[in-house]
């Protein structure tokens, strides 16, 4: 890493970095679950890959659904750690909920909680980041945030890889140990992160008015809907650990295509994040639309495991691109008292958008194939780009 870039990221605030270790900590928990949840279901439970595709668009569109709730009540309450604090603590006490599962039906429940709690979260932690930020550095951090919640997110996996080799494919075993990073990601953020003073006193005014809606604007409103054609375009990753699993690779083993994916994510999702604060941010999501799409088309060639790690590896380059530079995109377009309502929106259109997603590639798979739903993924990366063409920014 060179001086500039050390110097960037000493110029980042302690809270970013303490959110991004939180992050982690909870990232390394979920990620235990998550990435042996799909095989759980099937290969325990007898799921269908429909009954996956269902589960998982219910449960992420939940979560971004309660966004649009939690980011406008910490606009009104004009205060965020609360509310943090809250959805971080509920998505850890879940965690045991998986591993007493006799059924999917449990496993739902669990799961909606969970993406309840991350739901709560997640506006709020996002709009706070922007609070503290200078706007000059606001790409870089939220880029630094994304790479360290990466980092967890291959972490988790790796450790259940271990386990389940360990523990002869034990699945409960391994959910229970998931529920320590959970607990210790709520007390750092409770005892680590301090919310700004504000200038002068807050009064609580309704950020869901028609008047607030209103000052949001056009250009936000274009970030969000750019933001929802990306998400039809990439549905839930639990089909890439399914196409993993259909080249062979032992179960225990199946996890680190997930691992592999989100090296990659962690590794690029700063730098891409730092260089969206000099370059134009419509470029780069069109780069990101490209690897997408190289994505797609690689995973619909085979299933064995080289291809799949390069489009695997591929997707995880597109999301180092895309996603922190949304998330900055959509501070840069809204005023400051209204980041907690944009996010919201901004992540309740995404999630309308995970959920037919999900259940499309759910069907396509159990109808038509592996392969025909990656062929779909990249169609919808057609209709991102278009909109880019529509009207591009900066």
């Amino acid at each position: 890493m060179n001086k500039t870039s050390n110097e960037a990221l000493t110029r980042i605030p302690r809270g970013v970095w303490v959110l991004g270790f939180v992050s982690l900590l909870m990232d390394i928990s979920s990620e235990m679950i998550h990435s042996l949840l799909p095989l759980f279901m099937v290969t325990v439970l007898g799921a269908s890959a429909l009954t996956v595709g269902i589960i998982e668009g219910i449960a992420e569109s939940t979560a971004l659904l309660v966004k649009v709730f939690s980011g406008a009540l910490s606009d009104y309450l004009g205060r965020r750690k609360g509310l943090a604090v809250f959805g971080y603590a509920l998505g850890a006490l879940t965690k045991p909920m998986f591993a007493l599962a006799s059924g999917v039906g449990m496993v739902l429940s669990a799961r909606f909680l969970d993406r309840v709690g991350k739901g709560i979260r997640g506006a709020p932690r996002d709009a706070l980041i922007a609070d503290i930020t200078p706007v000059t550095i606001r790409g870089a951090a939220f880029g630094l945030r994304q790479s360290l919640d990466t980092v967890g997110a291959f972490v988790g996996p790796l450790l259940a890889v271990g386990l389940m080799l360990l523990w002869a494919n034990d699945f409960r075993a391994v959910f229970w140990v998931a529920v320590i990073p959970g607990m210790l990601a709520v007390m750092l953020l409770m005892f680590g992160v301090h919310e700004p003073a504000k200038a002068e006193a807050h009064k609580p005014v309704n950020p869901l008015s028609r008047t607030n809606l209103q000052r949001l604007g056009n250009a936000y409103w274009w970030v969000v809907g750019i933001g929802a054609v990306f998400t039809l375009a990439r549905f839930s990753e639990a089909f890439l650990v399914l196409r993993a699993a259909q080249g062979g690779i032992p179960l225990a083993l199946v996890p680190l295509v997930m691992v592999a994916m989100n090296v990659i994510y962690a590794a690029t999702a700063y730098p891409f994040g730092r260089l969206s604060d000099s370059v134009s941010h419509t470029r780069l999501l069109a780069l990101g639309l490209a690897v997408l799409i190289a994505a797609d088309l690689v995973l619909a060639t085979d299933d064995h495991w080289t291809t799949v790690l390069l489009g695997v590896g591929l997707w995880g380059v597109h999301m180092g691109i895309t996603q922190g530079l949304l998330a900055r995109m959509v501070a840069d377009a809204t005023p400051a008292d209204l980041r907690g309502t944009a996010y919201g929106f901004f992540n309740l259109v995404s999630g309308l958008a995970m959920l037919v997603a999900s259940v499309l590639a759910g069907l396509l798979w159990d109808q038509l194939g592996a392969a025909f739903t990656f062929h779909a993924g990249a169609a919808f990366c057609v209709l991102a780009g278009l909109g880019l063409l529509w009207r591009p920014v900066r």
